[in-house]
């Protein structure tokens, strides 16, 4: 991470893959300090990145299908690196300030995305289960990765005091929340536009 964060500041450089720095179980954070691999915050940004990698997977899955809904998907992971930097830097760090936040028209285009997928869905009358088409399975395995990463970063900064949060580090709560959503109904449209029934949960 200090690679990165050293590249970020200094522009376009080549980034050299192993530099046996955590060889002992510590990396760098995004603010420069050096911390356990089993930190919180890593704990929290490795969901995230887990998270981009199964949305890879849901883009490619929904590539030829609808190029769109992919596109938007690719959007999406490239602001999921910014997530991953934010929970990387420490609340009152200098380098805050530095962070490229999650802008509200990110989160604005989650909820019109939404409107846009659930106009096409009949109303949801009671549970459903995690099934039918494999981007929909996808889907559903992405919006349970995002959850858990919205937990891990909800307690993350909640060690940190109010005042401490950047702009930057409340809308990652904000967009991660909104992502889970968007998730569950893209799950729901893959199902649609495949032609596969939804399954709901019989009680």
């Amino acid at each position: 991470m200090g690679n990165i964060r050293r590249c970020a500041e200094q522009g376009r450089c080549s980034i050299k893959i192993y530099t046996g720095t955590g060889d002992h179980g510590k990396t760098g954070l995004f603010s420069g300090e050096r911390v356990s691999k089993a930190d919180k915050r890593l704990e929290a940004c490795g969901d995230v990145d887990e998270l981009n990698a199964v949305m890879g997977a849901l883009g490619a899955s929904l590539a030829e299908e609808d190029p769109n809904v992919a596109r938007e998907i690719q959007e999406i992971q490239s602001a999921l690196l910014h997530v991953g930097a934010c929970l990387m830097t420490t609340p009152g760090s200098p380098l805050v300030d530095s962070l490229k936040a999650i802008e509200e028209e990110q989160i604005k285009s989650l909820e019109t995305a939404m409107d846009r997928m659930d106009a096409l869905l009949p109303p949801l009358r009671g549970f459903i289960l995690p099934s039918g088409h494999p981007a929909a399975t996808w889907a559903h395995i992405a919006r349970t990765v995002c959850r858990r990463a919205e937990r891990h970063a909800v307690s993350l900064l909640g060690e940190a005091k109010q005042e401490e949060w950047s702009a930057a580090h409340r809308r990652v709560l904000v967009y991660m929340n909104r992502l889970s959503d968007y998730l569950f109904v893209l799950s729901r449209y893959c199902n649609r536009i495949m032609g596969v029934q939804e399954i709901l949960w019989e009680k």
